[in-house]
């Protein structure tokens, strides 16, 4: 079940939730530098992975309020423990890794299970997660979820051990493609045959397996630790929550509670739709429908416009009739305004896209040369795709998301560059839409993916943005949370004012006049449900909770109008 077991100490200058950085090297604009460009140790890899997941999760920015007003960045002491876990009849492995400060409190016996967000790597969560339980006395233990950054250079063959070092197959990797050949670079997520999102609620169970198979090696005075005797609380954000509902569906009383935050979940009934099904009608027809909300288009978006007219698929005779064309569509579909607001920072970063091309093929679980709609992923000197050079793949492991483009990989689309990528987005939305074979294939392994609710008596608390625009609160947590509910679960539901899915974006100025950050509330969670849990508190009530943006000020608590 688990191999390539690695522990590691981090004390004094390199402690658990930091790697040493404290806040003020969490905040530095730079990332941490490596001594050796081309030969990092796993302790410089390792400091740099935890400054990015930081960095992509967090708003740590002056006046944001993190370490102040909420949050912590203490230095703690501990040791880590990681493997690569097997799930029965998975191609590929996920990570896993425990961090068990010095300080665990054996007498409460607290272990917090954490899967990563989004496609993010094994210290996907460290922000939500180890913040807020190993100054606590809690161990943490993290999850990739079958996704992350463990990308595989396809011409020389080459990926990334357990310590996130470039190596060859024969070392043991986290990931290696079937067949390990071709051309471009391939990624766990997208290219590992199992449609991990599938698996999710089983990756968070076994990662929890793997934390008390080595609290009981490492505390054998303490031991044993079951899940009878250790309380297990589940927490996660975006897909990270997603996950945690998941696991939440087991009927076996392993967990304790589940605190979820923005979860990409796809419920039964109830305006529930899936991520791919928002996602590729996002991708082709938010571009033309931001202008109409006072949001300035770019000139790819304006580009992507004029060739859906050219084709027929917006009628209108002017811009301003096609981009009212396209946001009618949105509303007509589920869309607010709000979340398209939000949404448009997604156009920005051309995420939509990303998302569809990746999500494709894990749905279908096609192998990376095989993309129902021709992508694939290439490190390029314009326009020839090339291998990585190794200036970009020594870092690709801590510095990447998970999800391409980025870092030197980028996406290769075979279709003609003079139709602005209209072409490959259109096969992408026939994928959910149209009755081939693709399409059933891709939508067989998305329908793999739907929720049940929780087991009965197990508390969660769900906490979504109201303005989220990459996970729209309409087509996830509301129906979950509907048809929980409707199952007699005892589920409770904070939906947050002026919220949406990226606290990291805050650190723009424009964005934190306007939205708050989320981390507050999973936190303020965090601390309801342990309390509820020591007999000391009541489980939070469902709230809609009337936030008050800071615009341009530094945050405070009046803006966050946390319950009590």
């Amino acid at each position: 079940m688990f191999s390539h077991a690695r522990s590691t100490e981090h004390r004094g200058q390199d402690d658990l939730l930091t790697a040493g950085l404290g806040l003020p090297g969490l905040q530095d604009m730079a990332a941490p530098a490596f001594a050796d460009l081309h030969h990092p140790t796993a302790q410089e890899l390792r400091r740099r992975a935890v400054w990015n997941n930081w960095r992509g999760i967090a708003d740590l920015a002056p006046g944001g309020g993190y370490g102040t007003l909420y949050g912590s960045v203490a230095n703690v002491p501990g040791r880590e423990f990681s493997a690569f876990a097997m799930l029965p009849g998975a191609h590929q492995p996920h990570r896993v890794l425990l961090q068990l400060p010095d300080q665990f409190d054996v007498q409460k016996r607290c272990l917090l299970v954490a899967p990563a967000s989004g496609s993010r790597g094994i210290y996907g969560a460290i922000a939500v997660a180890g913040a807020w339980g190993l100054p606590r006395g809690c161990a943490v233990v993290y999850t990739d979820k079958g996704a992350g950054t463990d990308y595989f250079d396809l011409e020389p063959g080459l990926g990334y051990d357990n310590a996130g070092q470039v190596a060859k197959p024969a070392a043991g990797l986290a990931f290696t493609p079937q067949p390990a050949t071709g051309r471009g670079v391939a990624f766990k997520h997208a290219h590992s045959l199992d449609n991990p999102e599938a698996d999710w609620g089983r990756h968070v169970k076994q990662a929890a397996e793997f934390a008390l198979e080595t609290l009981n090696a490492q505390l054998p005075q303490a031991a044993p630790f079951t899940f009878e005797n250790t309380r297990i609380i589940a927490v996660g954000i975006s897909n990270g929550g997603g996950a945690v509902l998941r696991a939440a569906e087991d009927s076996e009383p392993w967990l304790d509670a589940v605190v979820a935050g923005e979860p990409n979940i796809l419920a039964q009934g109830q305006g529930a739709r899936s991520l791919y099904d928002y996602t590729t009608e996002a991708a082709l027809l938010m571009p033309c429908a931001v202008p109409k909300l006072g949001i300035p288009s770019l000139p790819i978006s304006d580009a992507r416009c004029a060739e859906l007219a050219r084709l027929g698929v917006l009628k209108g005779d002017t811009p301003e009739a096609r981009q009212q064309e396209a946001l009618d569509a949105l509303h007509a579909s589920g869309w607010t305004d709000a979340a398209i607001r939000a949404g448009s920072i997604a156009v920005s970063y051309d995420l939509w896209r990303a998302i569809g091309v990746a999500y494709a093929s894990a749905y279908g679980r096609y192998p990376f040369d095989a993309h129902p709609c021709g992508y694939w992923y290439s490190a390029i000197t314009y326009p020839v795709a090339r291998a990585l050079t190794p200036e970009q793949r020594i870092p690709l492991w801590s510095d990447a998301s998970g999800i391409p483009p980025g870092n030197g990989v980028v996406i290769m689309d075979p279709h003609p560059i003079v139709d602005a990528g209209i072409t490959g987005l259109r096969c992408l939305r026939a994928l959910w839409t149209d009755d081939t074979a693709d399409g059933r294939r891709v939508r067989k392994g998305i329908e793999e993916t739907r929720a049940a609710p929780p087991r009965a008596g197990l508390p969660v608390v769900v906490i979504h943005g109201t303005d989220d625009g990459l996970v729209p609160q309409a087509f996830s947590s509301l129906p979950y949370v509907a048809m929980a509910q409707a199952a007699g679960r005892d589920v409770r539901y904070w939906q947050v004012k002026n919220t949406q899915h990226f606290d990291a974006f805050l650190a723009v100025p424009q964005l934190a006049a306007v939205y708050l950050p989320l981390l507050p509330y999973m936190y303020s969670a965090l601390d309801r449900v342990d309390a509820y849990l020591d007999g000391k508190g009541a489980l939070p009530e469902s709230a809609v909770i009337a936030t008050v943006p800071r615009l341009g000020k530094p945050l405070a608590a009046e803006n966050l109008a946390l319950p009590h």
